[in-house]
């Protein structure tokens, strides 16, 4: 069964929303590359246990938590996906060390991502 790897949280205001979560939660917040608007949230779980997650700039007005589940295959699982009556809004897009990250859409709407891990990576 795929698993929750990674969340991502939309914000309109970043800095008001890193404020929140670093003294709510004690996550340490830092941005991934300085081009871009990314943040990644650290806390002190186990690596083996351990969601990742990030700080995003909401896009859209209903935009709010991404959920990211681990797939064996993006191309298999974007099949199934429209399938089963959802929608792929983008498409898949490398994440160099990582592998590889699709913005989809449920049956009812809500935006998730699947991720491809490059297996050679770890």
């Amino acid at each position: 069964m795929p698993s929750v790897v990674h969340f991502e949280i939309t914000a309109d205001d970043l800095e008001r929303a890193i404020d929140f979560y670093t003294k709510v939660f004690g996550w340490r917040i830092h941005k991934q590359h300085e081009e871009e608007d990314y943040w990644l949230i650290e806390s002190d779980s186990e690596p083996k246990q351990r969601i990742t997650g990030a700080l995003i700039q909401r896009s859209f007005p209903g935009d709010s938590t991404i959920v990211t589940f681990d797939v064996a295959s993006v191309d298999d699982s974007a099949r199934k996906i429209v399938k089963a009556g959802g929608k792929v809004l983008r498409p898949k897009d490398s994440l160099p060390g990582v592998g590889y990250v699709q913005y989809c859409e449920d049956s009812e709407g809500n935006l998730f991502a699947i991720l491809q891990f490059d297996e050679s990576a770890h």
